[in-house]
């Protein structure tokens, strides 16, 4: 498997934190695929791709809307955990250890394909997307749920990218939803959906205890938070609760159809 140092670096994080994606995580909570799917006419049946499945929370939702899963991921820990979240709950599927930018699979092969809480780590996320657009069938859908950052706020997106960062160096970019939209309509791809909710994020140190940030790390994302802007903080409803540091992440529900 031929990897660039992204793709590496995404590699040796998630085998190294792979514990910590567990059937209790923050991912398990699994409504914000049940809210991008609303109102939407996916296929009854078929086949699914999950890219990056990472623990396989998103492979185990669609494995309950009765799809044939294939899980990918370029961490084989990842994998691992993933295929035996499904089997306890009696489903299997079929796993593939690879970059999202270099799909192994025949054009036209899928009726879904998801990618949730992931393609901010991409080398080239518009590479992916062109590949989700030709693994699709005609007809068939992208499902991407990942963080974003606002179209209209330029200081908000860079305080935003500098955090991730600094908490995690393989992170790569969240992405604006304008662009999202350019990378699917680029792809041949009809989008749906692109709508924008908000998480709350638990604590800054759980944040940090996922990723295994390093103290040094620790430190100058502390500072981001303390030295933040009223419009960041505003944007972001950044403060306290019950002594903990606590933000609303901005999350992108897309949709997009292959024609």
């Amino acid at each position: 498997m031929n990897l660039d140092d992204s793709q590496r670096a995404a590699q040796t994080q998630f085998d190294r934190q792979s514990a910590r994606y567990g059937r209790t995580h923050l991912l398990a909570d699994t409504s914000d695929l049940d809210g991008a799917a609303r109102g939407i006419a996916l296929p009854a049946e078929g086949r699914a791709l999950d890219v990056a499945t990472g623990c396989g929370h998103t492979a185990l939702w669609l494995a309950r809307r009765g799809y044939q899963v294939t899980l990918a991921d370029i961490s084989l820990r990842m994998l691992e955990n993933a295929v035996r979240l499904l089997e306890d709950e009696g489903f299997l599927g079929e796993t593939g250890q690879h970059p999202a930018e270099a799909l192994p699979y025949s054009g036209r092969s899928f009726q879904i394909v998801t990618c949730r809480v992931a393609a901010h780590h991409f080398s080239d996320p518009a590479a992916f997307v062109r590949e989700a657009a030709r693994v699709l069938v005609p007809g068939g859908y992208l499902i991407v749920v990942d963080g974003t950052a606002p179209d209209d706020q330029p200081e908000a997106e860079a305080w935003l990218h500098d955090l991730e960062k600094w908490r995690d160096p393989s992170h790569g970019r969240f992405l604006k939803p304008s662009v999202w939209q350019g990378l699917c309509e680029g792809a041949g791809l009809e989008v749906r959906r692109a709508e924008v909710h908000r998480l709350k994020q638990p604590d800054l140190e759980w944040y940090f205890e996922t990723a295994a940030t390093t103290p040094a790390n620790r430190e100058r994302v502390r500072k981001l938070v303390a030295n933040a802007s009223r419009p960041v903080r505003e944007y972001y409803s950044l403060g306290e609760d019950d002594g903990r540091i606590v933000w609303q992440w901005p999350i992108l529900r897309l949709v997009a159809r292959k024609p």
